[in-house]
């Protein structure tokens, strides 16, 4: 196992080395030239020119990628061409509100998708397993924007239960608390709905087990038979998809940031191509692309914990 995780965390900076050079690319990506693409079709030469030094468009490309990873390995990402502020300043403005948006969608998704994946295994075959599965294909299947709207017009137009948009503060507070609820459960109706059905297939296969059915000659309870022996045995691939549902809900909040005028880095994301801020569009790929690969190096290094017969060769 220590061999396993010193061997990951060796392949790290390849990995880390290789989402340096896509995110570099974004750049170069741009049909034409970034800088008048930045500058405006009408701007004079001059213009153009002096963002191409800024951007040091001016140069040769690898001398470009040097000097843009040893400003990253720094802390430096550039500037932002809207706000002249240091980009890292401002991702790590939004970075915290992206956070509390991912915990809370986080905590949401197993909490709803086990029980439901569970009973659904439990009942197969039944009305309740068929109108689980149902339901959770179309949570799987409708558009993020559709939930975001049709949970705006219910719970915040209709009922008025929850704010219609706008950050209310820290999660920790009531406020907070209350703007989060809608942006979280729409954030996470996708994973709940894939888990679920991912806990149901895993409870299915262990059922079928023989210890399960000596569990059951015993005379135990269904409920300790489905919790402690079938469960505890189907939680490997869940956990391994919960892992990766983390990391998607901190790369996936591009819509719902949007729609719900939560100002995290997504949105930032969004504002940054809307104004052809390249540096910060940059930077706001590299911190969501880095904190997924690490999402899945804890996931790695968790998977062999969950079931120790695993061994990594």
């Amino acid at each position: 196992m220590t061999q396993y995780i010193l061997r990951r965390l060796l392949q790290l900076p390849i990995i880390l080395f290789g989402v340096s050079v896509l995110v570099f690319l974004v750049l170069h990506l741009v049909p034409g030239n970034p800088a008048l693409a930045i500058a405006g079709a009408d701007a004079p030469p001059e213009t153009v020119a002096a963002i191409e030094r800024e951007l040091g468009l001016d140069r040769p490309l690898p001398e470009q990628y040097v000097l843009y990873i040893g400003r990253v390995v720094q802390g430096d990402l550039g500037r932002s061409l809207r706000s002249r502020r240091p980009v890292l300043a401002d991702v790590m403005d939004a970075l915290p509100n992206t956070l509390q948006l991912a915990v809370v969608a986080a905590a949401i998704t197993p909490v709803f998708a086990i029980p439901l994946g569970v009973l659904a295994a439990a009942r197969r075959g039944t009305l309740v397993d068929t109108s689980l599965m149902l339901v959770s294909m179309l949570g799987i299947t409708l558009p993020v924007f559709a939930l975001a709207l049709g949970f705006m017009w219910i719970f915040a137009y209709q009922l008025r239960l929850f704010p219609i948009s706008g950050y209310g503060g820290p999660i920790w507070t009531s406020d907070g608390l209350r703007s989060v609820t809608l942006p979280a459960l729409t954030l996470a109706i996708g994973a709940v709905a894939l888990l679920a059905r991912l806990t149901r297939s895993a409870m299915l296969e262990v059922l079928n087990q023989d210890y399960v059915r000596s569990a059951r000659a015993k005379g135990l309870r269904e409920g300790v038979v489905l919790l402690r022996h079938a469960l505890a045995n189907a939680m490997l691939p869940v956990v391994t998809v919960v892992g990766l549902q983390v990391a998607a809900l901190l790369s996936g909040a591009v819509v719902t940031e949007t729609v719900f005028a939560w100002p995290g880095v997504g949105r930032l994301a969004v504002f940054a191509i809307q104004a052809r801020d390249f540096p910060l569009v940059q930077g706001t790929v590299l911190v969501i692309a880095v904190m997924f690969v690490l999402v899945n190096l804890a996931v790695d290094v968790l998977y062999a914990y969950v079931d120790p017969r695993i061994h990594y060769g």
